[in-house]
């Protein structure tokens, strides 16, 4: 008799840093029946379906103050915890993973419930609210960064590092860039994640002509909520509102501009691509300049505040950078240290231990 796969619930949405390390880890357990928790109308609609069975529930995080809206947003959470058990426990799903946000409380309260076993990945070095209120909930907290461990003195913790997308470990790819840059031109690649960042890109679009003067190509993703995003024309530049192959565009950038978010800095480390940051100002508990620091403290990138940046300020950083291999050589080294390509290994280890009874 064939033993039945073991069913996991995996519990991410909303933005690529949620999602696209559950997708590494859950390309990483073939032998698994996976389903997804989402909720309508985010990423994981678009990323998901093709792969794996998608559940949504509706649910979305507590703002600020107390109100109608506060009442409302627990009356969803409320519906969506007796939703999600029910799912667990008609699918008989022996154990979740979760990487945290608000779908991760229900995910959580609702597999307690059934004594089912709690996985959770925090990517930031500073673990959000929801990480901190429910670790001590979980067999086990996986953490993108060590220094997270001290926040969160209830759980038991593991460091993984943060999965990447199957792309970023492949070999060769540098060689499937499909854009037309020219082999040894400096190339600037600029990125805010996968929500874009119009006050980066507003930057960047006044201190680039500075750059193409000194032979620089530019590609800039600049999401799809940026209205000014074709205004600068250039044979030097290449704009797009997101471009898949990422890791063949991080291997071949001598430099990148980027956010500070858990998933990007670990695709820079992987690629070894020196980078300066700007955290996002507005990022909950400004966890951004805390992953930021992490490199920034052993000199794998430089980090500016956005209110203290400006264009020229930029333009000058960036042509220093461009004019100092050796500077930029040391800062790639440095981004390579940091990094641990077999994070996904590492985390779908520990989600085996943890589902088999063998790590408690």
């Amino acid at each position: 008799m064939v033993n039945a796969p073991i069913k996991l619930l995996v519990a991410a949405s909303g933005t690529g840093g949620h999602l696209f390390p559950a997708i590494a880890l859950a390309e990483q357990l073939p032998d698994y029946q996976i389903e997804w928790l989402g909720v309508p109308n985010r990423l994981e609609t678009q990323l998901v379906p093709q792969q794996y069975r998608l559940n949504t529930i509706s649910v979305e995080g507590f703002q600020k103050g107390f109100g109608i809206s506060s009442v409302l947003t627990l009356g969803k959470l409320i519906g969506s915890i007796l939703q999600v058990r029910k799912l667990l426990k008609t699918g008989g799903f022996q154990g979740v993973f979760t990487t945290g946000g608000y779908i991760a409380a229900p995910a959580v309260i609702a597999a307690r419930s059934l004594g089912l076993p709690v996985i959770f990945h925090e990517s930031n070095a500073l673990p959000g609210k929801v990480t901190r209120f429910f670790s001590g909930w979980c067999d086990v907290v996986a953490l993108g960064f060590a220094i997270a461990a001290k926040y969160l003195p209830q759980a038991k913790t593991i460091y993984t590092s943060t999965p990447v997308r199957s792309q970023f470990l492949a070999p060769g790819v540098e060689s499937t860039l499909d854009l037309a840059i020219p082999p040894d031109a400096p190339l600037i690649v600029v990125f805010g994640g996968s929500q874009g960042a119009v006050a980066v890109n507003k930057l960047v679009r006044q201190a680039a002509p500075v750059w193409f003067e000194a032979g620089a190509y530019l590609v800039h993703l600049t999401g799809e909520s940026d209205p000014e995003a074709q205004t600068l024309q250039h044979p030097q530049y290449i704009c797009l509102p997101f471009y898949n192959n990422m890791a063949a565009l991080l291997r071949r950038a001598n430099l990148a501009i980027s956010r500070s978010g858990a998933g990007s800095l670990t695709e820079l480390a992987i690629c070894g691509t020196p980078a300066i940051l700007i955290p996002y100002p507005f990022a909950a508990e400004d966890h951004q300049t805390y992953n930021a620091e992490v490199f920034t403290s052993v000199g794998a990138a430089l980090m500016f505040q956005q209110s203290e940046l400006t264009a020229e300020k930029l333009q000058g950083t960036v042509l220093h950078l461009l004019q100092s291999p050796t500077e930029l050589q040391a800062m790639a080294e440095k981004a390579q240290a940091i990094a641990l390509p077999d994070s996904a290994e590492k985390l779908a280890h520990l989600v085996r231990d943890i589902l088999s009874g063998n790590l408690s």
